[in-house]
Parts: structure tokens; C-alpha cells; sequence
């Protein structure tokens, strides 16, 4: 009756924890690509929701970028946010590849890191250039 007892509690606290590292897995893989939340886990996994966070970023970026080339005021104005946007993009490549070169896995994340904050930062100024 002993060992019936305990393999039915055994089993029962197995079912829980499995549903419990599937919830925080399923949970996990929702967030990554979420802008405000943090990228744990291994280096890999790491290393893609910053890919992801910075995905979500590019793609703001890109929405700000075409509504500054609309509210441009003229084609000289237009023009300009179109070489300092293609600049901006070669400055963010070559300066986080320096990141990108460093010694170790964290290498890669201080690279990826560097991309996001970058983009993230370059969308949030295209958005506000209308509200200044």
C-alpha cells in the first residue's frame, strides 16, 4: 500500500512539474520578442530574443522612418533624412561590430545588446521628430 502511495504522489508531482516547465516554456517563447522584457537563458537563447527585441525595433524604426519621409518638409529636407539614415545604419553595423569582435561568448551578447539599445533609440527619435 506504502510503494502505491508514494508511486501516485511521485507521478502526480512529475505531472505538475511538467506542466509547470511547459507553462514557463511556452511563457518564455512569447516574450522574446517582447521590447520590455529581458533575454535569460542560455547564450543562445540570449543571443536570438535580442535578435528578435531587435527585429520589433527595425520594424518601428522603419514605420517612424517612412512617416518622417511623409511629414518632410520639401524634397532637401527628404533628402537629407535619407543620407542620414543610410549613414546612421552603416555607423550602428560598424559600431557594433566592434562589440561583435571581442573575445568570448559574451561577445555576442554585448553585439546584440548593441544593436537593440541602438535601434531602439533610432526609432524612438524618428517618432518624436513631428513633436518637437
Amino acid at each position: 500500500m506504502k510503494s502505491a502511495l508514494t508511486t501516485g504522489v511521485f507521478r502526480l508531482g512529475s505531472l505538475v512539474a511538467a506542466i509547470f516547465i511547459i507553462a514557463i516554456s511556452s511563457a518564455w517563447a512569447g516574450d522574446q520578442g517582447d521590447p520590455e522584457q529581458s533575454c535569460d537563458g542560455n547564450t543562445y537563447q540570449m543571443v536570438e530574443c535580442l535578435k528578435a527585441k531587435t527585429a520589433q525595433w527595425d520594424k518601428r524604426m522603419n514605420v517612424a522612418y517612412q512617416q518622417a519621409l511623409k511629414d518632410a518638409a520639401g524634397d532637401k529636407q527628404r533628402e537629407q533624412l535619407r543620407t542620414a539614415q543610410r549613414l546612421w545604419i552603416q555607423y550602428r553595423d560598424a559600431n557594433c561590430l566592434y562589440y561583435d569582435l571581442g573575445e568570448g561568448t559574451i561577445a555576442r551578447l554585448d553585439a546584440g545588446e548593441c544593436m537593440r539599445s541602438m535601434t531602439e533609440i533610432r526609432a524612438k527619435e524618428l517618432e518624436n521628430l513631428g513633436h518637437q
